[in-house]
């Protein structure tokens, strides 16, 4: 297991296919990756497509794709688009400001045999506690 720093923001791509809608298969493909720098791939063994759990220091955690990043150099961060997969590791604490902190997130990094669950799978399994049925 890796230490890494989380980074999440807007992607070009993340941007675009939101307007097609936040089930459309491009939207979905790019907010279920990771992009992660070529030397840490190498240096954890990790190849690019394969599933890495990450985990939040309050326990929380996604499963998602791994990608190498091409706007390396960035050693040490792991970088997810905006939408719910990143939103499960962001913290609800927000240091009074009203806003949480979406960057500078410590995570920890695997490589996983699990899958990336399906977007409803993953907010049922996060926010459906103490919800009638």
């Amino acid at each position: 297991m890796a230490r890494f720093i989380l980074l999440s923001g807007r992607s070009l791509v993340q941007g675009v296919a939101k307007e097609a809608g936040k089930f459309s298969d491009k939207y979905l493909k790019e907010v279920t990756t990771c992009q992660i720098d070529p030397d840490d791939l190498k240096d954890f063994n990790i190849e690019p497509g394969t599933n890495v759990r990450l985990t939040a220091e309050d326990g929380s955690s996604v499963v998602l794709k791994s990608t190498q990043s091409s706007l390396a150099p960035h050693r040490g961060s792991v970088f997810i688009p905006y939408g719910p997969y990143a939103g499960i590791l962001i913290s609800s604490k927000t240091g009074g400001t009203g806003m949480p902190s979406f960057k500078g997130i410590t995570i920890e990094l695997e490589p996983t045999t699990d899958e990336v669950l399906p977007i409803k799978n993953l907010l049922e399994l996060n926010y459906s506690r103490g919800i009638s049925k």
